[in-house]
């Protein structure tokens, strides 16, 4: 295999130091699964514990005050960073656990009859949470299918699939399989034109673009700061109306006021301390350099994975995230993972949650092979992929 001019690639202005996981010698391709942790967010965390600032909230002493303090300053960077209303900011333990509330919420305000669009190219996260809650509700969840040989999932798709019925489109704004990103703000007009609200993963996304809530339009939004360089906590960002509309399932003496009803229980806030350190990191990249670097490398992934015998690429989206799905003839994926690992490669293998996708694709339980990139993999990176892969499909 002849590989691409890999010394080529635009590199963004950043310094990969600043990832202190990246000294250990592997190549980090999992990051769909969750990326490396900066420093500065690793930084804020130990100080913060260190600190003996730490308490509830609203406690009548500095250590609360300080804890107050640093939830709002947090709520503000996360919503400069989102173009979100911090008063609509709001913290969880993951994507999943927030969706499968908010959902739940939304489900109580639907009638039978009504109405739910999803996505075979969604995560799990995005599709089980809305037909739990249009089962409970006497509701129906219509999906829309993406296209069958490039995996895109145009707006025809999500319009087909619209009534006078449909209160609620839950999509992803870029794919954790393949990488699709699909027309997020022309998908919202339409759901909007039809009456409908929206709810947008953007767990996948967030560390590849710049998303604005405010500028799609969005009835909520949801991600994952360990998606983006932060510790493990999950994000919603909706209007702020709309928090107040609904309700959440809360415990009595909990307050009744946004955000605070929707956050369950004590907050992890040494998490908020890297959540705000990380967003900072995040508003400080240039992001056209960012997009260049991630788009150049995904080449070089495509065009290499594309020249070796017995292996079958998933989807060919011309939008997407540098997120490739791949399969090797007659090599189980979880065996294709561990020899890459064995060459301290880490990929991902199996389905990823993106259970309507690869239910689609018949891939069945063994799924394939995932291997993504954020802006701190290099050239080298790839280039171990590559190499690594043709060895195993030609079983040397």
């Amino acid at each position: 295999m002849e590989l691409v001019a890999l010394g080529s690639l635009v590199s963004p202005d950043v310094n990969r130091e600043r990832f202190p996981a990246l000294r250990d010698g592997w190549v980090r391709l999992d990051g769909p699964a969750g990326t490396q942790m900066v420093d500065s967010a690793i930084d804020a965390m130990v100080d913060w514990m260190r600190s003996g600032r730490s308490a509830n909230q609203g406690g009548l002493f500095d250590a609360g005050r300080d804890t107050d303090e640093l939830l709002a300053q947090t709520r503000t960077t996360v919503g400069e960073l989102l173009g979100a209303d911090p008063r609509a900011v709001v913290f969880g333990p993951n994507m999943t656990s927030l969706t499968l509330a908010f959902a739940a919420a939304a489900g109580r305000a639907l009638a039978p009859g009504d109405e739910i669009v999803c996505t075979r190219l969604d995560h799990d996260a995005n599709v089980r949470p809305w037909l739990i809650a249009a089962e409970r509700a006497g509701a129906t969840v219509r999906f829309a299918e993406p296209d069958a040989e490039t995996l895109e999932l145009p707006v025809s798709a999500i319009e087909a699939s619209l009534s006078e019925r449909t209160r609620w489109v839950a999509v992803t704004a870029a794919s954790n399989a393949v990488g699709t990103i699909p027309d997020v703000a022309a998908i919202v007009a339409a759901a909007h034109a039809a009456g409908a609200r929206t709810y947008v993963d953007a767990v996948h996304a967030t560390p590849h673009r710049r998303l604005d809530v405010a500028a799609l339009e969005t009835d909520v939004l949801v991600c994952s700061s360990y998606k983006w360089f932060g510790p493990h906590a999950g994000i919603l960002c909706a209007r702020p109306e709309l928090l107040e509309e609904l309700t959440p399932d809360k415990l009595r003496p909990a307050p009744d006021t946004i955000p605070s009803r929707w956050e369950t229980g004590t907050q992890s806030f040494e998490a908020i301390a890297g959540i705000r350190a990380a967003a900072e990191y995040m508003l400080e990249l240039d992001w056209n350099a960012v997009e260049a670097h991630e788009k150049a490398m995904l080449g070089v992934m495509l065009a290499g994975l594309a020249t070796i015998d017995g292996v079958k690429l998933h989807g060919a989206p011309v939008e997407r995230a540098p997120t490739v799905m791949f399969s090797v003839e007659g090599r189980p994926a979880d065996q294709v993972a561990r020899e890459l690992a064995a060459v301290q490669v880490a990929v991902w293998h199996g389905s990823y949650y993106a259970w309507e996708l690869h239910r689609v694709l018949g891939l069945g339980t063994d799924g394939a092979i995932r291997a993504g990139a954020v802006h701190y993999n290099e050239p080298a990176d790839i280039e171990r992929l590559l190499a690594a892969v043709e060895r195993i499909a030609s079983g040397r």
